[in-house]
């Protein structure tokens, strides 16, 4: 067969005279031939430089058109000798790629400055904050896919079948064609604008094999209920651009670590979750547990959903960051009494809500002990977010004063947040005691931390987060040692009067003689005659001692089991 390989700003090819629009043409290719070429591969490739015209400098689309025909065929219509329908494939897309660039307008609050290119800042008045402009990569490689699967029109599965062309008289279908661009990774596009006269462009021939088709097809397909935006796939690119990398640069075997641990990464996350919630749900007593640091996860974790909002983060990521506000919220309800005032209405239209400490968390010294905490820790923490607000009005760039307090908030919290896990430090140390604390879920969400330092060297990651994994290790560290001082002590007695020892058996003299008929078994010979050497010392009653001990008043009753104690 020979390949024919045409670019044209049109998508629908029908200039085969024009000699500028052939790119590359290859004679006598052999259908499923593994061995030919320069590097006895099946492979060959083609390399020459595009002169573009002005409609595609000026954000035009370029397009790729390829015929395989038969040899002796010609892919021209109009040549009614050499073209034969059922002897020619063919298969277009376009080769540019239309990418959003968005500007973010910043300036210094204080000083109105920027320090942003002035020609982005024109092109930002001109066309807005976000821009849509054609990008260029300078590969691509044709494969025509070596399978004999008998596929039958209407069977096969997608995202195959949008490949699969059949010929509507005789039921066959034609030699798949699939450009493959999976490499192509996104940092290396370029936009295309009037200072390029000429474009790069190396196209690649090689067979493939229908389970690697199967691989790629699957990978950059992408769903048709498109409800969340072309945005969504964008970022989803970028995203699948570091997966990319790490097949490529990362050693094979700490490759195959990374996706085992990322398995196990999941499963820890979602004990973790069920854990927590768990822990709360069925948690009683507050005795222990700081609950100030969990009004302040909440308040955490509003400026982080606000700040995601405000940047435009991935729709999955502000989903999840929305569910953890959620847990966050009714996390209030279990460490507080929530009631709902309808005599003092907000704005006259909704009832009040009210909050107020439990019992157990106001009887105990845990209170005490986490307002002290707090105290302490405001003496850090009230400096620090002075000192950062100031250096980021002075040194950082803003949308607006609404955007400089998030991302101050969200900086502060991101290297600080740490500091707001010592009060429960704290606690544990003046209780001299670990019990009250979540294990599991701490436990889980340490492995997940230990998972994230692995990560951390193997995908690219900005410098503070691998700081912020670092420092957690620290904090669950320091929880592990509290562990480890402060043991279980089995003497101790719990909320239900009871500990861990086992009852030791009381003195010969503090035992209470035994209830009447409580002997049921026939006495033994030795038995009786114990029993009548001490009748024969045994007072008359007249003359017997009047205390406790006299069988003439009741018994004193034998103390309660523990059970009977805990049912009290």
């Amino acid at each position: 067969m020979n390949l024919h390989v045409y670019i044209s700003e049109h998508e629908h090819f029908t200039d085969f005279n024009a000699t500028s629009a052939l790119f590359w043409e290859q004679q006598d290719l052999v259908y499923g031939d593994w061995t030919s070429g320069e590097n006895s591969d099946g492979c060959y490739e083609h390399f020459a430089e595009l002169d573009i015209p002005q409609s595609v400098q000026q954000n035009g689309s370029i397009y790729i058109h390829v015929y395989f025909t038969k040899s002796g065929f010609h892919p021209d219509p109009r040549q009614k000798a050499l073209y034969r329908r059922l002897a020619t494939v063919h298969m277009s897309r376009m080769i540019n790629k239309y990418k959003r660039r968005r500007f973010q307008k910043t300036k210094n609050l204080l000083t109105g400055e920027t320090e942003a290119d002035p020609e982005m800042i024109k092109r930002a008045e001109d066309y807005g904050p976000v821009e849509v402009i054609s990008h260029w990569h300078p590969n691509i490689t044709i494969n025509i896919v070596d399978d004999h699967t008998p596929w039958v029109k209407g069977s096969v599965p997608p995202p195959l079948d949008q490949y699969v062309k059949f010929d509507a008289v005789s039921g066959d279908y034609y030699p798949i064609i699939y450009f493959n661009d999976y490499w192509n990774l996104q940092k290396d596009y370029y936009p295309i604008n009037e200072s390029l006269a000429s474009l790069p462009l190396r196209v690649s021939f090689c067979p493939l094999s229908l389970w690697r088709w199967q691989l790629y097809a699957a990978q950059s397909a992408k769903s048709p209920w498109n409800f969340l935006g072309d945005e969504l796939y964008e970022q989803s690119d970028e995203e699948q651009d570091s997966v990319k990398v790490a097949l490529l640069e990362t050693n094979p075997y700490l490759l195959a670590l990374t996706i085992i641990v990322s398995i196990v990464h999941s499963v820890f996350e979602f004990l973790a979750f069920k854990n927590d919630i768990q822990f709360w749900n069925s948690r009683q007593s507050l005795e222990g547990l700081s609950v100030r640091s969990v009004f302040f996860g909440v308040f955490q974790s509003f400026v982080v959903l606000l700040y995601i909002l405000d940047n435009e983060t991935n729709f999955v990521v502000q989903v999840s960051v929305f569910i953890g506000v959620l847990i966050d919220l009714w996390k209030i309800t279990k460490v507080m009494d929530v009631r709902l005032d309808r005599e003092h209405k907000v704005a006259g239209l909704l009832p009040r809500p009210t909050f107020q400490d439990k019992s157990t968390y106001v009887e105990s010294s845990t209170k005490v002990y986490d307002d002290m905490a707090f105290r302490y820790l405001s003496w850090i923490l009230f400096p620090l977010l002075g000192c950062y607000a100031v250096y980021s009005l002075l040194y950082l760039e803003h949308k607006g004063w609404y955007s400089w307090v998030l991302s101050m908030l969200y900086g502060f919290l991101l290297t600080f947040g740490f500091i707001t896990m010592t009060p429960q430090l704290f606690i544990n140390y003046k209780l001299k005691s670990v019990a009250h604390l979540p294990w599991r879920m701490l436990t889980y969400k340490a492995l997940n931390t230990f998972i994230d330092d692995l990560f951390a060297f193997v995908i690219k990651m900005p410098v503070m987060y691998r700081i912020g994994c670092l420092r957690d290790d620290v904090v669950f560290f320091i929880y592990l040692y509290q562990r480890w001082i402060y043991r279980v002590d089995p003497t101790r007695v719990n909320e239900f009067g009871m500990s861990g020892e086992a009852p030791t058996a009381a003195a010969p003299v503090a035992e209470a003689p035994p209830a009447a008929g409580a002997l049921s078994s026939a006495p033994s010979p030795t038995t009786t005659t114990e029993a009548a050497r001490e009748e024969a010392s045994t007072p008359p009653p007249s003359q017997a001692p009047q205390g406790p001990s006299s069988a003439s008043e009741p018994q004193e009753a034998p103390p309660k089991p523990a059970e009977d104690k805990k049912r009290d």
